[in-house]
């Protein structure tokens, strides 16, 4: 059988890829290896990890979260991540490793993997989020990777351009989209009884994450939303707090002192879970903040996406997306545009660019069929013209 090794570090990227994993835990063919890392295993973020126990085996948890949000703690986190997932790779063996998107605790697993001679799979390369060091991780990543799975066309060409042959590069649309379809999502009734609150008249899911690019600017961003979001009337929030980025902590204390004052319009999560993250969706008016979510599977349920500064810039976006700045100024024009009747009236033609929701199967075809052995040793593909160089 053939071994393949998944690895996930957050709950959204659990959640994407959760139909690949049971979809290779099915097949005769191939056996799954399970490595969580990072929030999975923390309090701080919910332990995730008790949840997915649910679901699949987990064949080896790295740690690697010091408790810290600096920019050296991140660092010293990412070299404790690289030693153990060395071992752990040299423990396991696999024959290929599969990851997904651009945190810096892929980079590292990555980082090792590459270095054991391992063939690695990545997923969602070759897009763009020009506000955060995500961008930097994503390209080296696809830079040590063999084969790549990416969500849209022009996802795909950029792929190529980093110097990655065709023949390796699969257009597999967008791994959220199947989550959408393949899940039963909840009633209105039962996703307010699972969160122990109420929806209101309008509706908005809040997540921002610290912009990594910049210094310091998360405490000052944030608390420009939370002054525009008290402006709202009759609107209750439902928060799912920062990822483990530099000042992810300052966001999280301001969302917790905002809910302990507001009890009554608004809630708060470390983790939703995908069921619930998704449920939650139908019944919203916008996701607000800097989220990939609001782009890769907000446009599926035509609802509006308010997304702030540049932690998305260069992503590929459906109508349904406002962009703004983050400002008060700024975003109560994009307010006053979400609830405006030209704009509701439009989210009911919104198609979502990122696929038809099949990706998983595509993908494990590829990772069955393909002879691994030829994969290590790759050439420079050259765009303009002269191929292999």
């Amino acid at each position: 059988m053939r071994k393949i090794c998944v690895i996930s570090g957050t709950r959204a990227e659990y959640g994407l890829l959760y139909w690949l994993m049971k979809g290779i835990q099915k097949d005769p063919d191939l056996e799954l290896q399970l490595v969580l890392t990072g929030m999975h295993l923390s309090p701080e973020f919910g332990l995730t990890y008790k949840e997915i126990e649910k679901e699949f085996v987990i064949t080896k948890k790295i740690e690697m979260l010091l408790s810290s949000d600096t920019e050296i703690g991140i660092s010293k986190s990412m070299g404790l991540a690289q030693i153990s997932f060395a071992e752990s790779f040299e423990e396991l063996k696999p024959d290929i490793v599969v990851v997904l998107g651009d945190r810096y605790e892929i980079f590292s697993a990555v980082s090792a993997a590459m270095i054991a001679r391992i063939p690695i799979a990545h997923l969602h390369g070759g897009e763009t989020t020009e506000g955060a060091y995500d961008e930097a991780m994503r390209h080296c990543i696809t830079k040590m990777s063999h084969l790549h799975f990416t969500a849209a066309t022009v996802y795909r060409n950029r792929v190529i351009q980093l110097g990655e042959h065709p023949s390796r590069v699969y257009t597999v649309g967008g791994m959220g989209i199947e989550n959408i379809k393949r899940l039963e999502l909840m009633s209105q009734e039962a996703f307010e009884e699972s969160i122990h609150f109420t929806l209101g008249m309008r509706n908005l899911l809040v997540t921002f994450h610290p912009v990594t690019l910049e210094h310091a600017t998360a405490e000052k961003q944030f608390g420009e939303l939370l002054a525009s979001l008290d402006s709202l009337e009759n609107t209750h929030i439902i928060f799912t707090k920062a990822n483990s980025d530099t000042n992810g902590r300052i966001i999280n204390k301001m969302i917790d002192d905002y809910v302990t004052q507001n009890a009554v319009k608004s809630v708060q999560f470390a983790s939703l879970g995908s069921l619930r993250y998704l449920s939650g969706l139908q019944f919203m008016d916008a996701i607000v903040g800097n989220s990939s979510s609001g782009l890769l599977e907000a446009p599926s349920f035509h609802i509006g996406t308010v997304n702030i500064g540049d932690r998305q810039k260069g992503r590929l976006k459906a109508p349904s997306v406002i962009d703004c700045e983050p400002n008060h100024a700024s975003l109560s024009l994009a307010f006053s545009q979400l609830y405006s009747s030209d704009f509701q009236n439009s989210l009911k033609e919104v198609q979502n660019p990122y696929g038809d929701g099949m990706a998983s199967q595509k993908i494990i075809d590829v990772l069955k069929q393909t002879n691994l052995d030829s994969l290590l040793k790759k050439s420079f593909y050259d765009i303009h013209g002269k191929g292999n160089v």
